[in-house]
């Protein structure tokens, strides 16, 4: 997160609209108590599932949240704001979150219409976050859904996130590569980022380090002399079977070998009969360069001889499905005058009212088999309610608040034990023909009705 002085994060991380909505509710005394809800309206063509990431940084973010008097400054010479009055930014200058916050826990796998995340605090304060959230969400959230689809077609296989500097700026090389561990990769080439969350890193040599030396021979000795004889040689920069014979030799086993380029389906079959040939049955080989999740499927059932994969751009940009449609709307408002429910009702953006539950059930294998959307005191029976309490008048439960090493891998450890659990037509990686069943209740269903004929008498 974009942060400064005292662990704050500025509150202009949002959209000027965000901003002008909460001058109106200032200046209008709108002191309503609002529930809104993040979720995704529909899966990108090539995704059965999504899986939830991004609420650690979430959380951060709502507890930290500031306006500081030279942002406060900046708004008021902004023409936008040049009749509003001294209220507004009086109210921004003591700015707190202080809202309840609900959510599914990080690795959880989900499906459009379903709440990821249900925010409940004074309607300007959850109008204000709403851009950091969608933000944060969105980004983490696209990146581990890809990351899940790598790690299955991977099927057993290391694969290590190497996207960093194809990443959309630093920020995201290192989210991205948090989120990637959470969707089943193994670790990172991103130093900080394992530093940060206690991720496993990953990295070998470039060409560069074998093109700087006269002899590649020489290249591989002296990086055996400096990181062991576990290291792994990079061995496609010229031929990589004359790199395979140098090595051996050598006569100084290494821990791999990696290929970035070429054929790599023949050089892996090569050079793995070349190397148990000479009794190296456990030099691992490494295959990176341009893989995604299909090319990766492709060569291990052509029968490549692949023990891990490194995969950069496609999973760090997810190259094929770089966006989800993630939103936030209001669902409730609390005034005065008691509880409102809330709901959009325009063609193909319709959304529900009231506070929501997901519930999820599964058959006496526990194989999933349904979610149910349903509203927040509804009980469904046999169904595991996915949302959970995550933060309280603006802080963390204790359960959200624990070290981020230990966040990230009870996060991972949750998706990967969820994929089990999946319809094997669902964690495929060809679109399915039947997705996965979600509905929404029956009462949730009259309810919607019911506020789309106050909502139409109000305004005819």
């Amino acid at each position: 997160m974009v942060m400064r002085g005292e662990g704050a994060t500025s509150g202009l991380l949002t959209d000027l609209y965000e901003l002008t909505m909460a001058a109106g509710y200032v200046q209008k005394h709108m002191d309503a108590l609002a529930t809104f809800e993040l979720f995704v309206r529909q899966l990108p063509a090539q995704r059965n599932y999504l899986v939830a990431a991004g609420l650690e940084q979430t959380l951060e973010f709502l507890e930290r949240v500031r306006f500081s008097s030279d942002e406060i400054a900046y708004l008021r010479g902004l023409p936008t704001f040049q009749h509003v009055g001294k209220e507004f930014f009086d109210y921004l200058a003591d700015f707190r979150f202080s809202g309840d916050v609900w959510a599914i826990p990080e690795g959880t796998i989900f499906f459009p219409g379903e709440p990821v995340l249900r925010v409940t605090a004074p309607i300007g304060e959850a109008q204000i976050v709403e851009t950091s959230l969608l933000s944060t969400i969105h980004f983490q959230t696209l990146i581990a859904s890809k990351a899940a689809r790598v790690t299955t077609a991977a099927a057993g296989r290391i694969v290590a996130e190497f996207g960093s500097r194809r990443a959309h700026g630093v920020e995201a090389s290192v989210l991205a590569a948090r989120a990637a561990f959470i969707g089943g990769c193994a670790g990172t080439s991103n130093t900080y980022a394992g530093h940060r969350f206690g991720i496993p890193v990953y990295g070998t040599q470039a060409h560069s380090w074998i093109m700087a030396h006269e002899d590649e021979s020489e290249a591989f000795a002296n990086f055996l002399d400096v990181f062991s004889g576990k290291s792994t040689l990079l061995v496609d920069t010229y031929d990589v079977h004359a790199a395979v014979e140098k090595i051996i030799a050598l006569g100084r086993e290494p821990g791999g070998i990696r290929l970035d380029s070429g054929d790599v389906l023949s050089d892996s079959r090569w050079a793995r009969a070349r190397l148990d040939g000479a009794g190296w049955h456990d030099v691992q080989i490494f295959a990176s360069g341009d893989l995604d999740e299909h090319r990766i499927a492709a060569l291990l059932r052509d029968g490549a001889q692949i023990d891990g994969f490194g995969v950069g751009t496609a999973l760090s940009t997810s190259a094929d499905a770089p966006h989800l449609g993630v939103i936030y709307k209001l669902a409730e408002i609390t005034d005065a005058n008691g509880i409102r429910m809330t709901a959009k009702y325009s063609e193909a953006k319709k959304t529900f009212p009231g506070r929501k539950q997901v519930s999820r059930r599964s058959d006496s294998r526990g194989s999933y088999v349904g979610d149910v959307i349903a509203l927040e005191d509804e009980r469904i029976d046999a169904a595991q309610p996915l949302l959970v309490p995550v933060m309280q008048e603006g802080k963390r439960l204790a359960a959200t608040s624990q070290p981020s090493n230990v966040h990230v891998r009870e996060a991972q450890q949750r998706f990967v034990a969820a994929r089990e659990h999946l319809p094997q037509h669902i964690v495929a990686l060809e679109p399915a023909a039947e997705p996965y069943p979600v509905k929404y209740s029956a009462r949730l269903e009259e309810l919607s009705e019911a506020t789309r004929r106050a909502l139409v008498q109000t305004t005819s």
